[in-house]
């Protein structure tokens, strides 16, 4: 039988100890939230190790250290309003949830998106609204948000994500190749934003108007 309680705990602690995490809400939350619930079935003795794991359709949920290092970057309180780029599992939006007022996350896969809001409702995660649709566009319906982060690899920040983001807003999101990038902080100021480079990372392809192309997509 899985013992989540005591993984978790292990978990935190090696994100401060190890990975240099320092931010007590971020950790809250990565304590808070049962990680094995997001994985598929057979990879639940993983859940809580410092690795990516395949979720299908190609894409995966992201390392506990990534997770944790873009939330810590994005700086999120609870009057915040996030938009998350990339819903994947919902592991991530779950996250999210528990620091800010409320959470919009599009996934351009309808059956993740589909699975991702079926496992929020099952742990009553309330403040969260989840779409299939191309991220890159943002969602315009809602906007502007204090918050954007974006969970998939783009050449550059789509122009309408930095477009829907407050003045004073931040945006993170994973810029460069189709193999490696790093993360990247925007801080808007007025209608313009300052930029800072950061941790490389792995991600895969943001797939959309203003990222990568479909077809581009490498075989997995």
């Amino acid at each position: 039988m899985l013992n989540d309680t005591f993984l978790r705990e292990r978990m935190v602690r090696e994100l401060v100890e190890k990975r240099g995490i320092r931010d007590a809400r971020v950790l809250a939350a990565m304590r808070e939230v049962p990680r094995h619930l997001f994985v598929r079935e057979n990879l639940t003795a993983q859940a809580y190790t410092d690795h990516a794991l395949p979720i299908g359709e190609a894409q995966t949920l992201s390392q506990p250290w990534v997770v944790a290092r873009m939330t810590e970057l994005l700086d999120v309180d609870g009057a915040h309003k996030v938009l998350e780029i990339g819903t994947g599992s919902g592991y991530q939006t779950a996250i999210l949830a528990r620091l800010a007022r409320w959470v919009y996350s599009l996934e351009r896969i309808p059956e993740l998106a589909r699975r991702a809001i079926h496992r929020l409702r099952q742990l009553g995660v309330p403040n969260v609204k989840i779409q299939a649709f191309d991220g890159t566009i943002g969602w315009s319906e809602v906007a502007p948000f204090d918050r954007i982060l974006v969970t998939a690899a783009a050449p550059s920040a789509p122009p309408p994500l930095l477009e829907q983001l407050v003045s004073g807003g931040r945006l993170v999101v994973p810029e460069g190749g189709r193999e490696r990038q790093r993360l990247v902080l925007y801080e808007k100021i007025g209608n313009r934003s300052r930029r800072r480079e950061l941790d490389e990372v792995a991600f895969v392809p943001l797939i959309g108007r203003f990222a990568w192309e479909a077809e581009e997509e490498a075989p997995r």
